[in-house]
């Protein structure tokens, strides 16, 4: 019931945003992502495995992420003093351009993919990890309308980063704060990796 209500808000909420959404544009958003550039790549795809790949996410999500961090609901001591002086129309226009671009392909550890594609295909019913797949889809592409990234190809550090911050507190989204604070770091390291070679 939860995750139906929190469904239902994030889409009346864009529902709203729709509109603006159509209104970003991609050459705008090539030309103010130049101070993007040094963590999150040329293209959206960064080269440090600490930072985000942008390259093919969503733009709802995107502009969503650029709102939280200009209100200081999301914390960052490099991202939150990038946002601070964005406008609404740059962020439309930096989420325009980075969906727009090609994610790079990544691959799995061998070693751990097969386990990493369980948890992310089945969960674990023992200690009540619910499957990624759930919201976030067969191939990591999420759904834009309920505000779910696209996670596929993303750096398996980066991963294992945001689930322990999401376990931890640090990062706030309930749905994410169970999910993670259930997760053991085995877990953490098997599914970062799988999603990182999902395609």
């Amino acid at each position: 019931m939860r995750m139906l209500l929190a469904v239902a808000a994030a889409a009346a909420a864009l529902g709203m945003n729709d509109t603006a959404l159509a209104e970003g544009s991609v050459e705008a958003g090539q030309q103010k992502s130049a101070v993007c550039m040094a963590c999150h790549g040329p293209d959206g795809n960064s080269l440090n495995p600490e930072w985000p790949s942008l390259a093919g996410q969503h733009a709802s999500y995107i502009v969503a992420q650029l709102q939280a961090f200009k209100s200081g609901e999301r914390q960052n001591p490099l991202m939150s003093p990038m946002a601070v002086g964005l406008t609404e129309q740059d962020m439309l226009d930096l989420a325009a351009f980075y969906e727009a671009q090609a994610p790079a392909a990544l691959e799995a550890d061998p070693a751990l993919v097969e386990a990493g594609r369980k948890l992310y295909i089945g969960g674990n019913q023992e200690r009540g990890v619910a499957a990624c797949i759930a919201c976030h889809g067969p191939t990591g592409r999420g759904n834009p309308m309920a505000l779910y990234p696209v996670i596929s190809g993303q750096h398996a550090t980066y991963i294992a980063s945001a689930l322990r911050a999401y376990a931890s507190g640090e990062r706030v989204n309930a749905m994410m704060q169970e999910i993670a604070a259930r997760m053991s770091d085995e877990d953490i390291a098997a599914v970062s990796t799988y999603i990182q070679g999902l395609r």
